[in-house]
């Protein structure tokens, strides 16, 4: 898939601190960067989300790969793997994230909240009261509002990314670890 939208020129510095960051510049900040404003004020809600600790960190990554997955952003999914392994968060369950649902390796808590993160994601969304309650019985009302408005956040750049026809850069070929494929068919009842 081609970009939709060509690159724009970024300033120096922010080039510059981009690839100190991450080691190149990430297309989504080229192609947001055709309207500065924008491209600003995403930067800045980024950074503040970045910020957020009342959710566990491994629980808010595996649930921004699993809306990557189900979305079909492959460069959310590249991006916050690569995130996982400089974060120190357990690879061998990052990487296996996409096939969530027939892996072994997740808790039963981790699997609600990538079951949450999917039914947030449907359109229209398919969150029940039941998943709802269980979350706040072990998560506390400020790590799931948090988590859900990660999730959220997660839905805007996903769906951003891929409607501007952005792909993976390879930023997670630097994990040993493999990314597992999403199966073909799944039991997920996405309309998305």
């Amino acid at each position: 898939m081609a970009l939709r939208i060509p690159k724009a020129e970024l300033p120096a510095e922010l080039r510059e601190n981009l690839i100190k960051q991450l080691g190149s510049v990430p297309e989504p900040n080229e192609v947001l960067w055709n309207n500065p404003k924008l491209a600003e004020a995403n930067q800045e809600f980024s950074a503040k989300v970045g910020t957020w600790d009342a959710a566990d960190a491994s629980l808010k990554t595996f649930a921004h790969m699993a809306v990557a997955a189900q979305v079909g952003c492959s460069w959310c999914l590249d991006i916050n793997y690569f995130a996982a392994l400089n974060q120190k968060l357990d690879l061998a369950k990052a990487s296996q994230v996409p096939r969530w649902r027939e892996s072994q390796v997740f808790t039963p808590l981790e699997r609600e909240v990538m079951e949450y993160a999917e039914a947030m994601t449907n359109t229209p969304t398919t969150v029940t009261d039941e998943l709802s309650a269980s979350l706040l019985g072990q998560l506390g009302p400020a790590a799931l509002v948090e988590l859900t408005v990660f999730i959220g956040f997660a839905n805007l750049a996903a769906r951003c990314n891929t409607a501007h026809g952005i792909t993976s850069q390879g930023f997670s070929d630097a994990c040993e670890i493999p990314l597992a494929a999403r199966p073909q068919t799944s039991d997920v009842a996405s309309t998305a």
